[in-house]
């Protein structure tokens, strides 16, 4: 071994070197490799022997195979000995109903927040305002004035992505080049004449006058469209414009992509396992309990096992049903308890008018309602995306967008925080208390 000589650092990093010293050595006993040497020498600087020239494995990279036999292979299996957590560790979880994986990494939770705030929601809006658009007996953009309604009130809507009478595409010839005919209507439903109100705040029978409502209409429109897709975006954070408590209602003359994959996926489901899917995971979910939010008698309530977004549901009926016009007269009752039940709970949350998207998925109507659609069971999506707090949210950037999604808290995490929140929503509660 060369003597060792001193090389001039900075003070702050003061080394003595040793030239040729690049073997894993055992100093007192204890299996010592140069990469740690030379380490420890950088954070505490001075009086350690180093060597002067190390080879290519010994920088934080090294070749662990360098190091005592059965170091690594001891490692290893403690790590394939560790019992797995969901709330704990990473993992994937299939979505049957996508087709696709997500990545679940609870243990992010634990992350502090240094990222954007959002503002909180605005609770102080007026019950009628003449200006807004959607109000009784206002004015809209194109000059119609709004008939002075009682209940739900349902019209054009006055900037629709979809017309009825939109011409053919011209063909291009070249496969990478396609486009397909894409005609529909569009309409806006208000939910209650009053502004300040939404959904969980309305009565039972308020609400099961939007669950008739909704039924009319995807019937009317069914009749001649392929699609009927009722959505509501809550909050502005989901990108409402307007606080008075609406929804939308698209119909296309095409299924849309998500409609053709769950259309896709149920149908392979039943042809395989002689039930359609999601009849088969209300009756999993009804014994296992544990991703259960809500439930009655015709209805429950899941964080589904699969579950994206943070506080994401499935609504589903407990018997095989395929369209909201389907359902019975005591089924639609039950449905407005259980939504008004479930909404109270995410507004209870965080004690704010929690913001979502969701939407209704049936069979598909038009040309499609001689058709065989056993497969299809009706269901609802609601995708909300606060994740911490009223003002920190799940986004769906960077790996969401360009490799799959994840999440930051395991579904049954979110189910028993959403299970144990109070189904009285705070709002009454401190107007009866004051």
């Amino acid at each position: 071994m060369a003597a060792p000589f001193a090389c001039h650092f900075p003070s702050s990093l003061a080394f003595v070197c040793v030239t040729q010293l690049y073997r894993p050595m055992v100093v007192g006993g204890s299996y010592i490799h140069p990469a740690d040497v030379v380490e420890s020498a950088r954070l505490i600087g001075g009086g350690l022997t180093v060597p002067r020239h190390l080879p290519p494995s010994t920088n934080r990279g090294w070749d662990r195979s360098r190091e005592r036999p059965g170091r690594r292979s001891k490692r290893s299996k403690m790590a394939s000995e560790a019992k797995f957590h969901p709330s704990e560790h990473q993992h994937l979880r299939y979505n049957p109903l996508r087709d696709d994986w997500v990545l679940v990494s609870a243990h992010r939770m634990r992350r502090p927040w240094q990222g954007q705030v959002e503002e909180p929601t605005q609770d102080d809006v007026p019950r009628h305002d003449p200006a807004n658009p959607l109000c009784p007996g206002a004015q809209r953009a194109n000059g119609k004035v709004n008939p002075d309604y009682e209940s739900t009130f349902v019209f054009d809507n006055d900037f629709p992505a979809l017309q009825p009478d939109a011409p053919e595409p011209d063909a291009d010839g070249h496969p990478l080049l396609r486009a397909a005919s894409a005609r529909g209507v569009c309409k806006v439903m208000c939910f209650h004449p009053w502004s300040d109100l939404t959904l969980p705040l309305m009565s039972l029978a308020e609400i099961r006058n939007v669950v008739d409502k909704w039924t009319e209409i995807a019937v009317e429109l069914g009749a001649s469209y392929s699609w009927v897709q009722i959505f509501e975006n809550k909050g502005a954070m989901m990108g409402c414009s307007n606080p008075h408590p609406h929804c939308q209602i698209w119909a296309s003359n095409f299924l849309p992509n998500e409609a053709t994959l769950e259309d896709r996926t149920q149908k392979q489901y039943l042809a395989k396992h002689g039930v359609p899917m999601l009849l088969d995971y209300a009756q999993l979910e009804a014994e296992r309990k544990e991703r259960i939010v809500v439930e009655n008698t015709d209805w429950l309530v899941v964080v589904p096992y699969w579950a994206t977004w943070p506080f994401q549901t499935l609504l589903l009926p407990r018997r095989h049903i395929s369209r909201l016009q389907d359902l019975q007269e005591s089924e639609r009752d039950s449905l407005a308890s259980i939504m008004k039940r479930l909404l109270s709970k995410y507004d209870n949350l965080f004690q704010i008018s929690f913001p979502y998207s969701m939407g209704w998925h049936g069979a598909p109507t038009g040309s499609y309602l001689d058709a065989d659609c056993s497969h299809w069971q009706l269901h609802a999506h609601y995708y909300p995306p606060l994740l911490r707090s009223a003002s920190v949210r799940k986004f769906m950037v960077g790996y969401e967008m360009l490799a799959q999604a994840q999440r930051d808290l395991t579904p049954e995490q979110a189910a028993e925080r959403l299970r144990n929140v109070p189904e009285e929503h705070y709002r009454l509660k401190e107007k009866d208390a004051s």
